[in-house]
């Protein structure tokens, strides 16, 4: 017997006065006929399997928060790589400080997080205030670091920079969230991972190019500054979400989905140590400051190739399984890192890496969404964000010990642990059914 998909909303009356049966479709990706659409979509969009159909659908205010996030990035990238580099040869600090720095910059986004995610839910659901705040100060925390005489200073930088994100990301996840059909989350935040990614394959390419053409890690840092600050200029172009009217038939709340959902990220997240010690890896493996930089733009290139396709792919098969794959492949990668004696390892070991950003990055995020009241989803972000940041920090440090005390292995050893006992959680969150919204 058919039965509708439990979490698509009711046909409009209207439409269903018109109709002389109901409006049967090919199974949406619940595994049911699906025959609860409220707007008249066509089939072949509303259920259709290609990027580019679906990618037709994304909101302009989508893609207008994706551009700035591309140039955002683009900045971040040419100045990440650089960091540990300048950190260790330029200003003489020990490893250990890079983790100590990593994990207090993400500690201090925690807390921030949470709070800028809840505040703009109280401020009427108003996020474009915050992102713009959080991309100024991003752009001014570049200059801080590249300005530094001491690892001190670049604490200072780092901490200004995790402030910008913390207070941006919560209100920007939600933006998308508000902006997006429920159909086109997955699509959606793969849009926005795949463009900030395009940014981040960019801005390695631009370090590379600099240091082979000799200008120093300090001048690289300078540089970095000018794409940030057009970053903040181009958030004027990004506005409020439309109202939408959301069918709640309770007070709104985070529902009980949502909280397995996060410990399965936070569980995975003890072990997802900072990319910084990755790079250290590589150069510990024999690769010199230039070619870093490229594996790492490879990275990113994997990333920004597939961000979009596996985002839109979680909208039509379980965002759990896309994840658990993400999880494997990390897995997978932090092993050979462990094992790696050679240098050439890490190019197809960093390659695989971006397989495993764009598998788990921007589908969390929707699959957060699919669990999560309208009017709450700022605080929602913000808490994720916040508690996952929480395990980053852990990570990071434990990651920063285990590599000065035990041996670099140990370090991703504890990661490929950690991800692979993350599994039987995601398991248990993928049992919960999402929250149906229109």
């Amino acid at each position: 017997m058919l039965r509708a998909c439990p979490f698509a909303p009711p046909l409009d009356p209207c439409r269903q006065a018109r109709a002389k049966r109901p409006l049967l479709l090919p199974a949406c990706r619940h595994g049911t006929p699906c025959f609860g659409l409220r707007r008249a979509y066509p089939p072949r969009v509303a259920h259709g399997r290609g990027v580019i159909a679906r990618a037709a659908r994304i909101p302009e205010n989508v893609r207008a928060v994706s551009v700035v996030s591309l140039v955002n990035d683009l900045a971040s990238e040419l100045a990440y790589p650089i960091v540990p580099l300048f950190l260790t040869s330029v200003l003489g600090a020990p490893v250990a400080v890079l983790g100590v720095i990593e994990g207090i910059a993400e500690g201090v986004a925690v807390g921030l997080g949470a709070l800028s995610g809840w505040i703009s839910d109280r401020a009427g659901g108003r996020r474009v205030p915050w992102i713009t705040a959080g991309y100024t100060l991003t752009a001014v925390s570049r200059a801080a670091v590249a300005a530094a005489t001491h690892w001190g200073l670049v604490l200072a930088g780092r901490l200004t920079d995790r402030t910008g994100k913390a207070v941006r990301t919560a209100p920007r996840d939600a933006l998308i969230r508000d902006s997006t059909a429920p159909e086109l989350v997955g699509t959606s935040f793969g849009f926005h991972r795949a463009a900030d990614t395009v940014g981040a394959t960019i801005g390695p390419l631009v370090a590379a190019a600099l240091l082979a053409g000799g200008v120093s890690l300090r001048n690289v840092l300078w540089i970095s500054v000018l794409p940030g600050l057009l970053a903040v200029l181009l958030v004027r172009r990004v506005r409020e979400a439309p109202a939408r009217a959301e069918t709640l038939t309770r007070e709104p709340h985070l529902r009980p989905g949502y909280w397995p959902v996060v410990a399965a990220a936070v569980v995975f997240s003890l072990g997802n140590s900072s990319n910084a010690f990755l790079l250290l890896r590589a150069s510990n493996l024999g690769l010199s400051a230039t070619l870093v930089i490229l594996a790492y733009a490879l990275y990113n290139l994997v990333y920004a190739g597939l961000a979009w396709p596996l985002g839109s792919l979680s909208d039509r098969i379980p965002r759990a399984a896309v994840l658990a794959g993400g999880f494997a492949v990390y897995a997978l990668v932090y092993t050979g890192l462990a094992l790696a004696g050679k240098s050439w390892a890490v190019w197809p070991l960093f390659a695989l890496y971006g397989v495993y950003v764009a598998a788990t990055d921007g589908v969390l995020k929707a699959w957060v969404a699919d669990h999560v009241d309208g009017p709450m989803a700022g605080t929602a972000y913000g808490i994720y964000a916040g508690l996952v940041g929480a395990a980053l920090l852990v990570a990071s440090v434990v990651a920063g010990v285990l590599w000065e005390t035990v041996s670099p292995a140990a370090a991703f050893w504890a990661g490929a642990a950690l991800a692979t006992a993350s599994l039987p959680v995601l398991a248990f969150a993928a049992s919960r059914p999402p929250v149906a919204r229109s």
